[in-house]
């Protein structure tokens, strides 16, 4: 009797609960028996509840060849224009019913010509637990732009070249304006123009007279198309050939043959001793590269020598200027943010 009462109790001898186990077991498999049952066919994805293959009537080894073929085969039968019907095969078929069966071919076969999706496809066959993935995979395809990959790039690069030609114009026409407004650069500039000539060229006659536009636009230094993103990769392939055949040159003519240098050799070397760009170095006056080529800066160890003078040279001006000591003075008393009520 005590041990009956004790069941009764709900726990044993022990004090443990009697069914609790039990019901902790039954709990994963009520979960189990709730959940739907996972299948590879899925409505609303691809061919939904029809297996694509089967659909076309080919097996899953089938070419792009045979898929083809037996969807020109079908589509032919089951085409709204040409569907009879009462034709032998056709009779259970209605116009409606050869319709929804059209649009499920064509399906088929959109889903199985191309690889990466037919790929999916066969992943989702395969693999019918992984449910949510079959619909991120499906979506993820469906929603992205089918564009070819070199249209976009070619698009971009097209309207950086754009962007850069009105930037640069735009640049240059303000440049331009403000310097014509500043009457200091304006006489700087016709006194180099008088210098280099341009000035007298307007009295040429004869057929070596130009017009007013051609002057115009060889005076002008505006941006060069040349310049342009898109033009910088159309030619690509000539500057790298030019380069490759003129380092080819190089190093037969002056490694191979020991030939001497030119003046134009002198100057590249020089420049390039001087880390200076084509730009900055073609803007030197001709008396600074005669300087440079009588210096024979295009030798390594006399250029050193040379940009060792340059720099102390620069610490005895800056040392003796008279501007670089108030700066210093300034500097040094009250320097760049430092609190004070002085009006400026």
């Amino acid at each position: 009797m005590a041990a009956s009462t004790e069941r009764s109790g709900g726990s044993d001898r022990t004090g443990g609960p009697l069914r609790r186990p039990a019901a902790l077991l039954l709990v994963p498999v009520l979960v189990l028996v709730s959940l739907p049952a996972a299948s590879a066919l899925v409505e609303g994805l691809y061919c939904g509840t029809e297996v694509c293959y089967d659909v076309l009537g080919v097996t899953r080894e089938a070419a792009k060849a045979d898929i083809a073929r037996a969807y020109r085969q079908l589509a032919r039968r089951y085409h709204p224009d040409r569907f009879r019907p009462g034709e032998p095969g056709m009779e259970a078929e209605t116009p409606e019913s050869a319709q929804r069966k059209f649009l499920l071919i064509a399906t088929a076969y959109e889903t199985l010509k191309d690889e990466d999706t037919r790929r999916d496809y066969d992943y989702m066959l395969d693999h019918p637990e992984e449910y949510y993935q079959h619909y991120y995979a499906y979506y993820r395809r469906q929603l992205t732009p089918k564009v070819d990959v070199r249209v976009v790039i070619l698009v971009t690069i097209c309207a950086i070249s754009i962007f850069q030609y009105y930037s640069w114009h735009s640049s240059y026409n303000e440049a331009i304006n403000y310097l014509v407004t500043v009457p200091k650069y304006r006489i700087q500039a016709t006194e180099i123009a008088r210098q280099q000539g341009l000035l007298n060229r307007t009295k040429e006659k004869g057929k070596n007279r130009r017009s007013k536009e051609e002057i115009r636009e060889q005076e002008e230094e505006k941006p060069n198309l040349s310049d342009l993103l898109l033009c910088q990769i159309v030619l690509c392939p000539y500057y790298v050939t030019t380069y490759v055949a003129w380092s080819v040159s190089w190093f037969y003519r002056f490694t191979v043959r020991r030939d001497h240098y030119g003046d134009q050799e002198k100057l590249y070397l020089i420049r390039r001793n001087m880390r200076m760009s084509q730009s900055q170095f073609d803007s030197l006056d001709e008396n600074t590269r005669e300087t440079f080529l009588k210096k024979q800066l295009w030798i390594k160890e006399k250029y050193e020598i040379y940009r060792q003078e340059q720099e102390e040279e620069m610490k005895v001006k800056m040392a003796t200027d008279p501007r670089m000591k108030r700066y210093r003075r300034w500097m040094k008393n009250e320097g760049p943010g430092r609190l004070t009520f002085i009006d400026d």
